[in-house]
C-alpha cells in the first residue's frame, strides 16, 4: 500500500497488448494494487474482462492518455506501448504530479533527457525498467560482478520474432554494467568478417547476439571466457507470468524513488 496505507492506483497504457492484459490481471489480484485505467488504441470502448476474463476490473479500454490521467487520478502510469510514445505519455503523467514505470525499450538517449528533465522539473519519479523478471535482474547483477574478473564478455539475447527492436534493451543495459564493472576493455582479437555482422553488433565494448524466432519468449545468455576456462550465465523467461513480481514491485516502489531511474536493481537492492 502506499506510505498512509490507502491503495496504489495504477493506469495501464498499451492495456490491450499481452503484457498489458497480464499486467491487469496481476494488478487486480492485488489488495494494496488497483487498475483505475486501462488506455490503448486498439480495442477501445471494449471491456476489459472479454480481454483478460471475469478476474478483470470494470473498466472498458480508453484512448486518449491525458483524458484519462485527469479523470481518474492514478498514483502510477505503467507503460507498455513503444520507444515512439512511451517518452510522450511519461511527460503527460510526470506534468501530473503522477509517477511513470515504463516497459517500452528502444527509448533514445535524448528522449531519456527529456524525462530526466520533466522529472526534476515535476519533482516526480520514473522508473525504466529494461527487464521486469527478477531472474533478468539477478543474471545482469551476477554478470556485473562477473566482469571484473572475467573482462571478455559476449552476450546472445533471444525474443520472439514479434520483438520490435534489437538489440534488447535487458542486453542493452547488460553491455553498459559490464563495461562498468571491468578495470578495461579487452583487447578484441582482430577477426575477418566473410559476412558484415557475422560478430555482432559491438556496444560499450560487448559483443551482443540477436535472435528472433517464433517459440521463444525472452531469452539472454551472457559468456565470459578466460584462461583454460568459460563461465555462461542465463536466463529465461517462458511465460509472462514471469515479469509480473517485478512488475508489481515496480509499481509499489516507484513513488519512493527520485527523479529518473533505470532498472530495476535499484529497488531490488538498495
Amino acid at each position: 500500500m502506499a506510505p498512509d496505507g490507502s491503495v496504489v492506483k495504477v493506469a495501464v497504457v498499451g492495456a490491450a497488448g499481452k503484457m498489458g492484459c497480464e499486467s491487469i490481471k496481476a494488478i487486480t489480484r492485488q489488495n494494496d494494487l488497483e487498475v483505475v485505467a486501462a488506455i490503448d488504441n486498439q480495442c477501445v470502448d471494449e471491456p476489459m474482462k472479454s480481454l483478460v476474463g471475469n478476474e478483470g476490473p470494470d473498466l472498458s479500454v480508453r484512448s486518449k492518455v491525458g483524458e484519462a490521467l485527469d479523470e481518474t487520478r492514478p498514483d502510477v502510469l505503467l507503460d507498455f506501448t513503444h520507444a515512439s510514445c512511451a517518452p510522450e505519455h511519461a511527460l503527460s503523467a510526470l506534468k501530473r504530479k503522477i509517477a511513470v514505470v515504463i516497459g517500452a525499450s528502444g527509448l533514445s538517449g535524448a528522449d531519456l533527457q527529456v524525462v530526466k528533465e520533466a522529472c526534476a522539473e515535476h519533482g516526480t519519479a520514473c522508473l525504466l525498467v529494461p527487464n521486469f523478471a527478477l531472474g533478468a535482474v539477478l543474471m545482469m547483477r551476477f554478470a556485473e560482478i562477473a566482469a571484473k574478473w572475467l573482462p571478455n564478455a559476449e552476450i546472445i539475447e533471444l525474443h520472439h520474432p514479434a520483438k520490435a527492436d534489437a538489440p534488447s534493451g535487458t542486453a542493452l543495459h547488460t553491455a553498459k554494467v559490464i563495461q562498468a564493472s571491468r578495470a578495461a576493455a579487452p583487447r578484441e582479437a582482430r577477426s575477418i568478417e566473410k559476412v558484415e555482422g557475422a560478430r555482432g553488433a559491438q556496444v560499450d565494448s560487448v559483443r551482443i547476439h540477436s535472435v528472433r524466432l517464433p517459440g521463444l519468449l525472452a531469452h539472454q545468455e551472457v559468456l565470459f571466457g578466460g584462461a583454460g576456462e568459460t563461465l555462461a550465465i542465463r536466463h529465461d523467461s517462458m511465460d509472462r507470468t514471469s515479469f509480473m513480481d517485478g512488475v508489481l514491485l515496480a509499481c509499489r516502489e516507484v513513488r519512493s524513488l527520485s527523479g529518473l531511474v533505470v532498472g530495476l536493481d535499484k529497488v531490488m537492492f538498495r
